[in-house]
């Protein structure tokens, strides 16, 4: 039984300039012990999405249901709310130096999120706590640090200490919501070891939210492509690094430095995301597509299922044989009028098999 199910959720922002469609109609589901990578470009409505589940998100109109360990987090009040975030759920957000407060120090704030959750835990208790679960996150000299501010740590060990407070009361899942984007490369790779050695000790879901596919593959179970609100296509790690199908997910893969096969050059993804207020017709990735069709510009693709595997979908019309996109995009538009024609013949041939009036 999944931990979390999300089904249908839309979030949309009435403003000024028009409604902002943020997320149109995402679904997922979450498995205790498991790693769900969501992915996508600045914009795509990972963090809104993920914060929706929590609450966070004032103003919205939200639509939808998401089930969480047999309760809807959508209907559930703010009084009701405020006993799961922190407890139940926890958020690593982007930016440490922002999400901790400055003017006190680390060790308070940790211990604070404790006795929040559980009044009867002492002040010495939850001090003691904290120090624990600072040197549980590899805080040195644990027991002087947490006396310290946010501003006395650097940016590796302010984001070590949100992961400290996201475990404080044990939760069943913890959303990390780009917890590496502002490190370097050799602080992220810790903070990844972190995540995964106390997600393997604790049994913990986590929902990784990020841009970069370098970062799924490392820790991810299963990936929930998005792009312009919308999941473009979902699957098993394995499916969406060796069997992509969205021509968009393709192109995330080719923008990881080393994997474009254009000597040691990038290769992007040519074009803008759409703006969520005026999104085009048809589906929302055709103005930037190589692979367009006639059919892409006028109708919106739904999520479909790729080849044997379930799990495996794609929001896109090109042809199930398309999946790993190894050939061109004029063979790939080939390979999609051959489909279809073969889907006409087969029409016709049951639509006279079963009128004897047409022989």
């Amino acid at each position: 039984m999944s931990l979390l199910e999300v089904e249908d959720l839309t979030v949309s922002f009435p403003t000024a300039d028009g409604v902002v469609r943020a997320v149109r109609g995402v679904s997922f589901t979450v498995d205790p012990g498991q790693t769900l990578g969501i992915v996508g470009e600045s914009g795509s409505g990972k963090t809104v999405l993920t914060q929706t589940l929590l609450a966070l998100t004032p103003g919205a109109v939200v639509a939808g249901r998401a089930m969480f360990d047999g309760s809807d987090l959508l209907a559930l009040s703010q009084q009701q709310m405020q006993h799961i975030r922190g407890a139940q759920i926890s958020v690593i957000f982007q930016d440490p130096l922002t999400s901790l407060h400055p003017l006190y120090r680390v060790g308070w704030q940790i211990a604070e999120i404790i006795r929040a959750h559980d009044k009867s835990v002492k002040k010495k208790e939850a001090h003691e706590r904290a120090i624990e679960l600072l040197r549980r996150v590899g805080i040195p000299r644990a027991e002087q640090r947490v006396n310290d501010y946010p501003h006395q740590f650097s940016g590796g060990m302010r984001q070590r200490a949100m992961i400290a407070m996201a475990l404080a009361n044990s939760p069943k899942l913890i959303i990390a919501d780009e917890p590496t984007t502002a490190l370097d490369a050799t602080v992220q790779a810790q903070i990844l070891d972190l995540l995964l050695n106390l997600q393997r000790d604790s049994g913990t879901a986590l929902i990784m939210i990020t841009h970069d596919l370098g970062v799924v593959a490392d820790i991810a179970d299963s990936v929930m492509v998005m792009y312009a609100g919308r999941a473009a296509e979902k699957g098993t790690k394995h499916d969406i690094f060796y069997q992509p199908h969205h021509p968009y997910t393709k192109g995330l893969l080719e923008s990881i430095p080393g994997s474009s096969a254009v000597g040691d050059r990038l290769k992007p993804i040519p074009g803008q995301p759409p703006s969520l207020i005026n999104l085009p017709s048809g589906c929302k990735f055709h103005p930037r597509c190589a692979y367009v069709l006639d059919r892409c510009v006028t109708e919106e693709p739904a999520l479909h299922q790729i080849g044997a595997e379930f799990a495996h979908s794609s929001a896109c019309w090109l042809p199930q044989s398309a999946a790993g996109l190894g050939g061109t995009a004029e063979a790939v538009r080939e390979e999609t009028i051959r489909e279809g024609r073969q889907g006409a013949a087969v029409e016709v041939a049951e639509t006279i098999a079963g009128s004897p009036e047409v022989l």
